[in-house]
């Protein structure tokens, strides 16, 4: 492109870039998962698979040896290598024999509400994305039922669960169809079962922004009712089938983040520890206060469960990001999770092939990045999740 552009042209280049772009991710994304582009879940050792159920590794060679469960792929070396769906079977053979319910499956029982968890900031690169999908991943694979929500327009979270907005949906399929003023489909049809089990999608594109141009014209109109219960109402068609909801909101405090908000039961703040994303936070924190007030006001409940702040591509070797560390811990105390999400190039590294942390094959990086990366999301996780049980009344 030359300075002398014209704007006519300008038009013409951005669309044909945006084309050229879609062209090559859809090429890469089936020279990665051929034969049809579609993804799927690396196996897991025996070591692996024992630390998500809990047991000994020695107690799974047993049930191996005994007949009992799912019988894993061996390799040459007679090492046990376990699908997802093994590892779910395996929960569901362990639940009959434990010593309390929930050992093995820890979902909801009855009486528990479903936790609807919105991950925002309206800073972009605080990590929001990678926070939302490791943490559904990871709820998945300890035995959870998710629901994964992407409300972000730019559909980082859909990418990374093998769909592309521009090829996969062209005839809608995202949150907005559930949610649109008229005519809303139920949100069943718009959910996708992903490559793990236990874990279900909502993909996202750029229609999302529909509700957002929408909203003030119903708003005016008199159509719009109480629109920021249309993510609430909208879930609890699915009430029944999922234990866990982690929406990825997008970054703005929009329509779409305002309706999420009201949904919410857990709050998750994503912050980069840099003085610029802290600044930042102060005035998204300000305009959450008070967009909640006018919500409250037109009878609103926006009490939720709990709110936390999550350290992102936090560098302990880093001063500043220190201080900036101690400072907020000083300031919120437990409201910041004690587990940060550390900066890691295996983190990073994954996302170049669309993958998170728990999909690459540990053998992709040098054993001390890996595991130092993954030590960290799973603390954060677990954390998070350890918040869930407390909701429901257990330790």
């Amino acid at each position: 492109m030359t300075d002398n552009t014209t704007e006519d042209d300008l038009n013409g280049v951005i669309r044909q870039h945006s084309e050229w772009l879609a062209g090559q991710l859809h090429s890469q994304r089936e020279n990665l998962f051929p034969p049809n582009a579609q993804k799927t879940m690396r196996k897991f050792t025996s070591g692996e698979a024992a630390a998500l159920l809990g047991v000994n590794d020695s107690y799974l060679r047993k049930l191996h040896l005994d007949g009992k469960g799912p019988s894993p792929e061996l390799t040459p070396g007679n090492r046990r290598h376990y699908s997802t769906q093994d590892i779910q079977d395996l929960r569901v053979l362990l639940e009959k024999t434990a010593r309390k319910p929930g050992d093995y499956l820890p979902g909801r029982r009855e009486g528990d509400h479903m936790q609807i968890l919105g991950v925002m900031n309206f800073k972009g690169g605080s990590g929001k994305t990678t926070t939302s999908a490791h943490l559904a991943q990871r709820l998945a694979l300890r035995g959870y039922r998710v629901l994964a929500i992407d409300l972000d327009p730019q559909a980082s979270l859909t990418a990374l669960h093998g769909v592309q907005p521009e090829f996969d949906l062209v005839d809608g399929g995202t949150l907005y169809d559930a949610i649109r003023y008229e005519d809303p489909v139920p949100i069943r049809s718009i959910i996708r079962p992903t490559y793990i089990p236990n874990l279900d999608l909502i993909p996202g594109n750029l229609e999302l922004m529909e509700f957002e141009h929408e909203t003030p014209r119903a708003l005016a109109q008199g159509n719009a009712g109480m629109f920021f219960f249309r993510v609430k109402e909208a879930l609890a068609q699915v009430d029944d089938d999922y234990d866990i909801v982690v929406i990825d909101c997008p970054p703005q405090l929009g329509f779409l983040t305002m309706s999420a908000l009201s949904a919410s039961t857990g709050v998750l703040v994503t912050i980069h520890p840099e003085m610029l994303d802290v600044m930042s936070m102060s005035q998204f924190l300000r305009m959450t206060a008070d967009l909640m007030d006018v919500i409250a006001e037109s009878g609103a409940d926006m009490s939720h469960d709990w709110m936390r702040y999550v350290l992102t591509r936090y560098e302990p070797s880093d001063a500043p990001q220190n201080r900036i560390v101690a400072f907020l811990r000083t300031m919120y105390g437990d409201s910041v999770l004690n587990a940060p999400m550390l900066k890691s190039t295996a983190i990073s590294d994954a996302g170049l092939t669309k993958q998170t942390l728990y999909e690459v094959e540990r053998s992709a990086f040098t054993r001390a990045t890996y595991d130092r990366a993954v030590e960290s999301l799973n603390a954060m996780n677990d954390e998070i999740a350890d918040l869930i049980q407390k909701t429901w009344g257990r330790s």
